[in-house]
């Protein structure tokens, strides 16, 4: 599987509106693939998903 031929979904935490979009891509077996809309054939970081999990819940930690 590469991740250039996946449907990848806007992140939640994106901001929309502005045009700074982090795209993410569900389907990988191992990691959460992240990519700057603005440049979707440019290079994506491959974070694995339980370094994800502890992201998201930081950040959730964050909103007040």
């Amino acid at each position: 599987m590469t991740v250039d031929d996946q449907t990848w979904r806007k992140s939640s935490y994106s901001n929309g509106d502005e045009g700074d979009c982090l795209e993410v891509l569900d389907t990988h077996p191992t990691a959460i693939p992240v990519r700057d809309s603005k440049n979707p054939h440019g290079p994506a970081l491959l974070i694995p998903k339980h370094s994800w999990a502890s992201f998201i819940a930081a950040l959730n930690e964050d909103r007040v």
